[in-house]
């Protein structure tokens, strides 16, 4: 039997669910269907090991198989990550709408997932400008009004760590710089809300504010609009206030759990 590499070791001594998880992960910021052997390096598996749990998975769902013949996330998986979250995108979405209603500007939702914004709800027209953030998706803490105003709700220490990543730089005009972060989040906690600029996206700004219940962010709501309207964060910061007290009450009547 031929000797095992140390990379093939390391595969083999995880357990089956620890493999299984690596293949998803695979897929974690990525744009476009994937081939076994980019899934299998992205992993850190074996190509054969990564065939065999690839196989698995699409006969259970996880992966559906395109016409290329690269694999991408299943329905399944996309099924299963709908009920994370539910109750609070159930209890506040309705709000939203409203909210969109009344603006016809995109309207999101997010939650902190580890270092990362993960958006779990979201409204957008048509004919809006381009909103790069998706149900389900994540983005960058530090690159988004949304992820400032969760990160701003951590402590100190959570902060200094942040900080001390290597952080993404989506736009030219991203700041990484971490004093400058520090300050912004300082700003943050000062006035309740976040304003950035062409930080995701160029041509685009972004406003967001806090949900509080019991003293304890739980998410942020934020609109994204088009760079020319950045004039407009006075009128818009009372319609987004009121919406988020309205979600506030409605979690607080019959809190998620």
């Amino acid at each position: 039997m031929p000797r095992l590499n140390s990379r093939d070791e390391a595969a083999e001594s995880a357990s089956v669910t620890a493999r299984a998880l690596s293949v998803l992960g695979a897929f974690e910021n990525t744009v476009g269907p994937l081939s076994v052997s980019r899934i299998a390096a992205r992993a850190h598996l074996p190509l054969s090991t990564t065939y065999r749990l690839v196989h698995e998975l699409e006969a259970w769902g996880g992966v559906e198989k395109t016409s290329d013949g690269k694999y991408q996330v299943g329905m399944r998986i996309w099924e299963l990550g709908q009920l994370a979250g539910r109750r609070l995108r159930d209890r506040a979405h309705p709000f939203l709408q409203d909210l969109f209603d009344l603006t016809h500007e995109n309207v999101h939702m997010a939650v902190r997932e580890g270092t990362q914004t993960l958006y779990t709800d979201k409204i957008y027209g048509s004919k809006k400008v381009p909103v790069i953030s998706r149900v389900g998706g994540r983005l960058p803490m530090h690159a988004t009004a949304v992820g400032r105003v969760l990160l701003a709700a951590q402590p100190d220490w959570f902060v200094e760590a942040y900080l001390e990543r290597e952080l993404e730089t989506p736009t030219p005009q991203t700041v990484t710089d971490p004093e400058l972060l520090r300050e912004e989040v300082a700003r943050v906690r000062e006035t309740g809300y976040s304003v950035t600029i062409e930080q995701m996206r160029v041509g685009q700004f972004s406003v967001a504010l806090p949900v509080r219940v019991h003293g304890e962010t739980i998410a942020a709501v934020g609109f994204v609009l088009d760079k020319a309207k950045v004039s407009e964060t006075k009128r818009l910061l009372p319609l987004l206030r009121g919406t988020v007290e309205r979600i506030e009450t409605a979690i607080s009547t019959r809190p998620v759990g």
